[in-house]
């Protein structure tokens, strides 16, 4: 009895206490530093596993030009920039030279009609095919006020359609870009080109991170 208590206590002392392992560094399949203490087996199935949810579901990274463009422009016509970048992920995927099989060009795809209805004489220019798509979308809120979703669908589907359907028409494309754009707007899973990141030792022996080289 005593041998067996014996050994259940000492189960017990090995399960509670803390086991060190080796922390080691690795570069992982986004080209982050990591460290971790896992053997480099499990490392490889983590980053594997990783490498296949950023294929699945990559996350957009604007061209900073463009991000300036769309920015100082819906300032401008004061619209929320992150709502113009969520459009132009679904419409084109920040690509200026886009076009669809209905006709739509350019970064916030114009058809030919809406171009020339607000002026834009170059659809392929970024700044002219953002401008006039912004202002598009401005009428649309102010045609819908108060309802986000009529007016995305307005900008999918063109106006017409949503007056003739008091809503969003029953064109599964227009209700998945209206969802997917509603999705990105929401969950701000656009970001900005990241900044590089230096990294200094004082000469207390801490570590410092900034963004600015010295």
């Amino acid at each position: 009895m005593m041998v067996r208590a014996i050994l259940i206590a000492s189960l017990l002392l090995c399960l509670w206490l803390p086991v060190h392992a080796e922390i080691t560094q690795y570069r992982g399949v986004d080209g982050r530093l990591y460290y971790s203490n896992l053997p480099p087996a499990s490392r490889q199935t983590l980053q594997e596993s990783r490498r296949e949810r950023l294929r699945l579901a990559p996350r957009q990274t604007i061209p900073m030009p463009t991000l300036q463009i769309v920015q100082e422009l819906a300032r401008q016509h004061d619209i929320e920039p992150r709502l113009v970048q969520a459009i132009i992920t679904v419409e084109s995927n920040f690509n200026p030279q886009a076009v669809s099989r209905a006709g739509a060009q350019g970064l916030m795809q114009l058809m030919p009609g809406t171009a020339a209805r607000y002026q834009v004489a170059n659809p392929f220019d970024p700044r002219a095919n953002v401008d006039g798509g912004i202002r598009y979308l401005k009428d649309l809120l102010q045609l819908f006020p108060g309802d986000l979703r009529r007016a995305l669908a307005a900008y999918n589907a063109g106006e017409q359609s949503v007056l003739l359907y008091g809503g969003i028409p029953p064109y599964p494309e227009t209700q998945q870009y209206v969802e997917r754009v509603l999705t990105l707007y929401g969950q701000g899973s656009i970001r900005a080109p990241a900044q590089k990141i230096y990294r200094y030792r004082l000469g207390d022996g801490s570590i410092l991170l900034t963004d600015t080289p010295r």
